[in-house]
């Protein structure tokens, strides 16, 4: 079965993933209008799993339509937060009868940060759990060792923050991944690259690529709030230059950050946030050299 995306990472070639979010509802026509428009593009869109957890169509099936009608390939994100073990095995295998095979593993937003605060968080597994039964499932057996009817064939990615403030930390975590079985990764958008540099020296000793992320910032007011309350390290000098220059300033960071991360990682993974046509202008930008 071919495998486009895995070959292009194990062969070492620079690869460029985007992320969106599932439908709200059962109609996916607006998602396929809009992955339509990244063939060619990007070598695989990710499809989220209820980000924020606010309520959206499943990733597995929204991966799967977006294949089968776009012939697309997607990484489909599987958290923590909303099944327990029996039903991460069944969502996994699932998947893999689909051929939907790409697989980043995620912790999961808490419930109470989302539109169902009532909703009960799961958390059987951690992530590196997660992606020790990716790769049992691969193996041709379940959680309990017993023999399946068919393995699995998933390609693993999991995320880290190569910014996060303890260093070490998560450089410790993402190690934990790795010896679990990841196959990839994929980072939180990166903005600074002097706190980034020491985070990727020592990243790339683990021996898997690195997908560094890009957020091309659309306004001011959007970047102050992913500082102030998502947490992202944006340094002032950048907040100033999208204040001043607006979208254009923000389209121009993001290339210049992007020229710099393609020499640290593998690629690049894309996060639209809210304004998808200035991630289109992004990977236009970046197809054309």
């Amino acid at each position: 079965m071919a495998h486009p995306l895995r070959d292009k990472l194990r062969a070492g070639a620079q690869v460029v993933t985007v992320e969106i979010d599932p439908p709200r509802g059962a109609d996916a026509s607006r998602m396929l209008t809009q992955v339509d428009c990244l063939k060619g593009r990007a070598d695989a869109v990710n499809v989220a799993d209820s980000p924020m957890a606010n309520l959206r169509m499943a990733p597995i099936a929204a991966a799967y339509l977006i294949q089968r009608e776009l012939g697309v390939e997607t990484i489909f994100h599987l958290t923590c937060r909303d099944r327990n073990l029996l039903g991460l095995q069944a969502e996994l295998l699932g998947a893999a009868a689909l051929g939907v095979r790409n697989l980043l593993a995620l912790t999961g937003d808490h419930p109470g940060r989302g539109n169902h605060p009532t909703a009960s968080g799961v958390f059987d597994l951690d992530v590196s759990g997660l992606v020790g039964l990716a790769k049992r499932l691969n193996d041709g057996r379940d959680h309990t060792g017993n023999e399946l009817e068919g393995g699995a064939d998933f390609l693993v990615g999991v995320v880290c923050n190569p910014c996060a403030p303890d260093r070490e930390l998560e450089l410790a975590k993402l190690g934990s991944k790795v010896r679990a079985g990841a196959h990839f990764v994929q980072t939180q958008p990166v903005f600074d690259l002097e706190r980034l540099k020491p985070f990727a020296e020592s990243a790339a000793r683990l021996g898997v690529p690195i997908l560094y992320g890009v957020l091309p910032l659309a306004r001011y007011r959007s970047a102050r709030y992913l500082r102030e309350q998502a947490g992202m390290v944006i340094p002032d000098r950048i907040l100033e230059q999208v204040e001043a220059g607006g979208r254009e300033a923000g389209l121009e960071i993001a290339l210049g950050l992007a020229a710099k991360l393609r020499e640290l990682g593998q690629g690049l993974h894309v996060f639209p946030y809210r304004d998808f046509e200035l991630a289109w202008s992004l990977l236009e930008r970046l197809r054309a050299g």
